[in-house]
């Protein structure tokens, strides 16, 4: 099979860096102006749904490679870090432009917070934590960080919040920007999505994915049920995971530094 094996998880890292960038060019209006943001954020949306098979296409055909791993975290970079980040700016910019003008300094910095956390996170999971915590995740995955946010500025757009500039809820968006960087570079831990011993919760578990992924191709339909339930479901998957992991933090870790030890 030779070196054409690495073909395949190499085409998916591909796409995944193309739809991030097209993501990038919606939302600026390069390519159309036609609903630019909820393009924008299908685009991440679809980059979170092919996010593993990569790494999947890469075990199957026996292809993981060096270069594999630091081109998936550059494409992750653009579309969880990059792309939420202009994703958040350009919504503030089209919906609220008397806002946005008013407080550039801090969409400047919400926007600089994140996208450094975002480098900086895919960096230490590179250099630390790739074989470190084999069932737990060291703060929020970028994945998560950019469904979060191109999640809720769908939601919010829809809901019209931007319409009112005196309203304080849309502060909203900048705020979770900053707090998704900030969680990205957390030393919290959160649960990894793995089959466990209790066959009930796989199967919910497993119910829950499908589901999920079948909302999240209908993304771009923007019906308010299939957006709730995508919130609600990632802010239950976090309070509850990040809640696991600060109770079990001290086994965590000591696993992890048992692990090393072994090696």
């Amino acid at each position: 099979m030779g070196k054409t094996r690495f073909i395949l998880p190499n085409a998916f890292t591909s796409m995944n860096f193309l739809l991030g960038v097209f993501s990038i060019c919606w939302v600026t209006g390069a390519f159309t102006a036609k609903d630019p943001i909820l393009m924008g954020a299908y685009f991440i949306i679809l980059c979170v749904l092919l996010d593993k098979l990569d790494g999947f296409a890469a075990r199957l055909v026996n292809a993981s490679s060096e270069f594999g791993a630091q081109f998936d975290s550059l494409a992750d970079l653009i579309a969880f870090g990059l792309a939420p980040a202009f994703c958040i700016i350009f919504t503030y910019k089209y919906l609220a432009p008397g806002f946005f003008e008013n407080n550039i300094p801090l969409m400047a910095v919400a926007f600089s917070v994140y996208v450094l956390c975002a480098a900086m996170r895919l960096a230490k999971y590179n250099a630390c934590d790739s074989d470190a915590y084999h069932h737990h995740f060291s703060g929020l995955p970028s994945t998560f960080a950019g469904a979060i946010n191109a999640i809720l500025i769908v939601f919010l757009k829809n809901k019209d919040i931007f319409a009112n500039a005196d309203s304080s809820i849309i502060y909203l968006p900048v705020l979770v920007l900053l707090v998704t960087g900030l969680l990205m570079v957390s030393p919290l831990f959160l649960p990894k999505l793995q089959p466990r011993k209790n066959k009930a919760f796989n199967i919910f578990q497993a119910v829950l994915i499908v589901v999920t992924y079948v909302s999240g191709f209908m993304f771009i339909s923007e019906k308010m049920i299939i957006l709730e339930y995508l919130l609600v479901l990632v802010a239950c998957y976090l309070i509850i995971g990040f809640g696991v992991g600060l109770i079990q933090r001290s086994k965590i870790i000591e696993e992890a530094n048992a692990c090393k030890e072994a090696k």
